[in-house]
């Protein structure tokens, strides 16, 4: 079953486990299938962790999938090497750019300043980051 699972997309050894022990597999019957896998490289956090990594970055900051890791049980070594990945990406940059996709235009009261910051913190940017991309919006709609 864990073969057949791992061959249509990259599980952590935690939700593995996870669902094997749901299938009525025993405790030592896991580990052991577990270890198997890994030992014949089936089976790597680290690879899991960076697959996460390429799929969310750009539209979720670096919190978020720091938190979406920590769920899927990957232990901190294989995290902190997985967003090592994301050093040389501006998060400024990518929160603007999705802020533009979403949004587009500044906010025209506080009501929507505030959903649009909670969009923001939603996908893992900080507040700060989340009132300088709608402070650059700001001055970009009064160059106009």
């Amino acid at each position: 079953m864990a073969v057949r699972w791992l061959a249509r997309r990259e599980y952590s050894r935690a939700e593995l486990a996870q669902r094997l022990q749901q299938r009525g597999v025993t405790a030592a019957g896991v580990e052991r299938a577990l270890d198997e896998l890994a030992a014949a490289g089936y089976l790597s956090d680290a690879r899991y962790a960076q697959a996460v990594v390429a799929q969310r970055a750009g539209r979720y900051g670096r919190r978020a999938i720091l938190h979406a890791l920590k769920e899927r049980g990957i232990g901190i070594d294989d995290a902190a090497s997985a967003i090592a990945a994301l050093d040389g990406a501006d998060e400024y940059a990518e929160a603007q750019a999705l802020w533009r996709q979403r949004f587009g235009a500044a906010p025209a009261n506080d009501r929507e300043t505030a959903r649009q910051v909670r969009f923001l913190q939603a996908r893992g940017y900080s507040v700060s980051v989340a009132l300088r991309v709608l402070r650059a919006a700001g001055r970009r709609s009064d160059d106009l």
